[in-house]
């Protein structure tokens, strides 16, 4: 099953294609290996993050894993994944629309077995590697951007961060509100907020919290019911 139709990856490659510089090989002997085609790795990428699956689940005998991860990091070094990332982003908001009115800011944490360079102790992982990717959505859940770290980071602290993946977008509409878990509860959150012109709409840690045993009193030092205060 293909991980999108090809009346949208089509014009998709086809833009990123535009964005690729010449490759240009130097190999000294003139004999290497085959250069795997970009439309090969283009669309196991793709599959990867549609499907969210292992490098290893997507590699096979036309492109292995290691070409796989190769070619994405050459891409990212290009700058050409932010860039294609930025016009799609335009595209959308010019044929369907993006809500930027309501946005909601919330971190993830997934495995990370191999480690890497932003791979850190998961705290809901035994202390396994893993990281945390803190995602920025707009009012229908399309992703506007992405951060990535170690999965020990808290998520109030990346706030900031996650908002300034928003530039590329450009102007605002005036007062938009951020959606927040009681995780970023804090006056602190809330300065970072109206510094920029933002209205936070968070959810109280007290008003999550759950009510104490009955007979115990409540949560506030509430009496209780028949005893003196």
């Amino acid at each position: 099953m293909p991980a999108l139709p090809p009346y949208i990856i089509e014009p998709i490659f086809e833009q990123f294609c535009a964005l690729l510089p010449e490759h240009n090989t130097d190999h000294p002997l003139g004999c290497h290996r085959r250069r795997i085609p970009d439309r090969v790795v283009f669309e196991k990428l793709v599959q990867i993050l549609v499907f969210g699956c292992a490098y290893e689940r997507i590699a096979d005998e036309s492109c292995s894993e290691s070409t796989l991860r190769r070619r994405r990091d050459e891409w990212i070094e290009l700058g050409v994944m932010e860039r294609l990332r930025e016009i799609s982003l335009d595209a959308y908001d010019r044929l369907i629309g993006l809500e930027l009115s309501d946005l909601a800011v919330d971190g993830c944490i997934t495995k990370a077995p191999c480690g890497g360079e932003k791979a850190g102790r998961s705290p809901v992982d035994r202390g396994k590697g893993g990281i945390k990717r803190s995602t920025v959505v707009d009012a229908k859940g399309i992703p506007l951007g992405t951060i990535t770290v170690p999965a020990n980071r808290h998520d109030s602290p990346l706030l900031e961060a996650t908002l300034d993946t928003l530039k590329p977008l450009g102007e605002r509409p005036d007062r938009v509100r951020v959606h927040l878990d009681r995780a970023y509860d804090s006056a602190t959150t809330r300065r970072k907020l109206a510094a920029r012109w933002l209205v936070g709409e968070i959810s109280s840690r007290r008003a999550n919290l759950p009510r104490s045993r009955p007979g115990c009193g409540g949560l506030w030092n509430e009496p209780i019911p028949g005893k003196r205060s």
